[in-house]
């Protein structure tokens, strides 16, 4: 593992992506409060969720592109990363990471 990649997912671990709330449709999302920060960080720390830095890394590799923003909310009565990620000719998809897996499991858009 190269040296750079390994920071990069210490500090994400440490230090969580800003998320902002959005309305999607037969998801529930909801912006992270106060608490919900650290509840997800302890989730990730405690190995119940993956590093976000590894799911944007996988989401990369499938998909040329950057993430725009990252929310954590529940899919199927399990936890989920929604990623928004703008493809280089500027299309926008959301990716649905089942958040205890690390696997892709639907996507919106794009």
């Amino acid at each position: 593992m190269k040296p750079c990649f390994a920071l990069a997912i210490l500090l994400t671990a440490i230090f969580p992506w800003p998320v902002a709330a959005q309305d999607y449709h037969g998801f529930d999302r909801r912006a992270f409060g106060a608490g919900e920060q650290d509840r997800a960080l302890d989730a990730v720390r405690g190995g119940r969720h993956v590093p976000l830095a590894s799911v944007i890394a996988q989401i990369g590799m499938r998909t040329p592109g950057r993430q725009l923003n990252t929310t954590l909310g529940d899919m199927n009565g399990r936890g989920a990363y929604f990623v928004t990620w703008q493809t280089p000719d500027n299309r926008v998809i959301i990716f649905i990471v089942d958040a205890q897996s690390g696997q892709i499991i639907g996507r919106q858009g794009g």
